[in-house]
């Protein structure tokens, strides 16, 4: 059996995490699709505006190697990206693990069998220290502070 994998993100200022979730995920099966969540998802599910719009997230994602198809989130639910996806096992950071929203998503899934792995979260980089970083930046604070509070 053909195992189709989905690594689902906003994938906005694409850092070190976004591409160790993509490798991972490649190792684990056949067929690589990343979800890139759209503008408009974020702002509803996150309530952050992107820096990086959908289309230039999409471009940038489809370029990696280890990704062989990229798909559009337009609604919140997983479960409308597997009715048009239809893959057999989901990616997710282990920051989702044991969480109400991770147990929700494993309980979703089982009923139609696939398989939720999770990978080591990239703690020391995320796209929020990166966001703080850059909004320091902005507010005046000197570029030599900034990849010390990108590793915060």
């Amino acid at each position: 059996m053909q195992r189709i994998g989905y690594a689902v993100g906003a994938f906005d200022l694409f850092h070190v995490g976004h591409l160790n979730l993509l490798r991972h995920a490649k190792q684990q099966c056949d067929i690589l699709i990343a979800g890139v969540v759209s503008d408009e998802m974020l702002r509803q599910v996150k309530g952050i505006e992107p820096v990086i719009p959908t289309a230039e997230r999409v471009e940038i994602v489809k370029h990696i190697s280890f990704v062989d198809d990229v798909y559009v989130e337009t609604t919140p639910s997983k479960m409308d990206s597997w009715n048009d996806v239809h893959f057999t096992h989901f990616f997710k950071g282990d920051d989702w693990r044991g969480t109400d929203k991770g147990l929700r998503l494993e309980r979703e899934f089982a009923q139609v069998g696939v398989e939720v792995v999770y990978f080591p979260y990239t703690a020391h980089t995320s796209s929020s220290s990166l966001r703080r970083a850059l909004d320091a930046i902005s507010s005046g604070a000197t570029a030599a502070a900034a990849p010390a509070l990108a590793a915060r």
